[in-house]
């Protein structure tokens, strides 16, 4: 049976709903690991920097990405490191080989799912979908700077 609802406009509500859905799959996942979204988040961060970042860049750049109060990403950082999944170097943030092992296993095991949701849609579409949600972000950002 073929569904005869209209395909939904993308909007802020469409949007949304598909980030909670795909971000609730990833945190079912992420809880298996013992990590948060949060967490998550920094180490990722942490291991793709091109240079060792200080724990002010690291939460500078997590702010930037989830917009979440930079003491939260402080805790977050704290936690990290007293798990020792990050490690402070004079004045730079270092993940650890456990760290990595970790965003390893998680990719591993978010990778079917990911293939489920997002293997059978055309190019095309996913093209452009990343244009429209790259003006969304830039104009979200922009509309957020000026209210600072």
């Amino acid at each position: 049976m073929t569904s005869t609802a209209p395909t939904p406009i993308a909007d802020a509500r469409v949007l949304g709903l598909a980030h909670y859905a795909a971000r609730g799959l990833l945190e079912h996942v992420l809880s298996r690991h013992g990590i948060t979204f949060t967490q998550q988040i920094a180490l990722r961060a942490a291991i793709t920097a091109d240079a060792p970042q200080t724990p002010d860049d690291l939460i500078n750049q997590i702010h930037t990405f989830l917009k979440t109060d930079s003491a939260d990403i402080h805790a977050v950082l704290d936690d990290l490191l007293a798990r020792r999944l990050l490690t402070l170097d004079g004045a730079h943030l270092h993940p650890t080989e456990t760290a990595r092992e970790l965003l390893t296993a998680i990719g591993a095991d978010t990778a079917p799912v990911t293939a489920r949701v997002w293997g059978d849609i055309p190019a095309e579409d996913l093209a452009a979908a990343g244009r429209v949600l790259a003006l969304v972000t830039e104009r979200a950002n922009a509309e957020l700077a000026a209210l600072a």
